[in-house]
């Protein structure tokens, strides 16, 4: 069997090009879904604000966790070992079973 390229034309519009900063990941999911919520935690702030909210089927979890890991093993190769600053710790249960693990 062949595998078959598709080329697939992508829009980006201004606002979104922008990006969103996130330095929490809350991950959660249901026998059907992934719902990764994207959160921006500040300094001296009790409150932190969910600013996006991405919803996965399953499969495309799987397909989003294989390509970052890709990635990263790219960028190392590359740039060097990304080296983590915090302390090893148990990720916190989420709600749906999911987990909460710093972005």
């Amino acid at each position: 069997m062949t595998e078959q390229k598709v080329e697939l034309d992508i829009e980006l519009n201004e606002e979104v090009a922008q990006g969103i900063y996130a330095n929490l990941a809350v991950i959660s999911h249901s026998a059907s879904e992934f719902v990764l919520d994207f959160v921006r935690m500040m300094p001296g702030m009790p409150k932190a604000r969910v600013k996006s909210r991405i919803i996965l089927t399953p499969e495309h979890a799987k397909r989003l966790l294989m390509s970052l890991q890709e990635n990263i093993a790219r960028y190392e190769s590359m740039v060097g070992k990304i080296e983590m600053h915090t302390p090893d710790t148990p990720p916190i249960v989420g709600f749906g079973g999911g987990s909460m693990g710093q972005a």
